[in-house]
């Protein structure tokens, strides 16, 4: 078998045993609610930090 190769028979021959398989609830950990947050901190102060963080990266 060369690169990228497979055996078609493997692939034909899986079965699944449904009995044994869990369903998984994707929405277990949702969050529903609010959330807030208080800061003396301006929004123009916060822009400009987050400014400065993105020409840090950019460097």
């Amino acid at each position: 078998m060369g690169f990228g190769s497979y055996d078609e028979s493997e692939q034909k021959e899986q079965t699944t045993d449904d009995e044994d398989v869990e369903a998984v609830n994707v929405h277990e950990n949702d969050h529903h609610g609010e959330m807030s947050f208080e800061s003396d901190v301006s929004t123009d102060e916060l822009v400009d930090q987050l400014g400065s963080m993105k020409s840090d990266d950019e460097e």
